[in-house]
């Protein structure tokens, strides 16, 4: 059953981890609705809000690779289910 879900990341040293972080995410596209990123350059640090779609392995898969990344913090919120 496909779960909507928000993933929030923290990247520090953003410079360093966004590529690694942003080949992740590519790789699951087809699962992505939707992506904001707020920069906060004096901190050195971003904030990502991914918005996604899929069965609960996919969303796990996901948010685990991407927690993996050295300098990356990932918390995600799933919904209950739908039809």
């Amino acid at each position: 059953m496909k779960r909507i879900a928000v993933v929030g990341a923290v990247l520090q040293d953003p410079a360093r981890t966004q590529k690694a972080f942003n080949d992740v995410v590519s790789a699951y596209r087809g699962i992505v609705k939707g992506r904001m990123g707020i920069p906060f350059d004096d901190e050195n640090t971003a904030v990502i809000s991914i918005t996604i779609q899929a069965e609960l392995d996919d969303i796990n898969a996901l948010t685990g690779k991407l927690g993996n990344i050295p300098g990356v913090a990932v918390k995600t919120a799933v919904s209950g289910g739908g039809k």
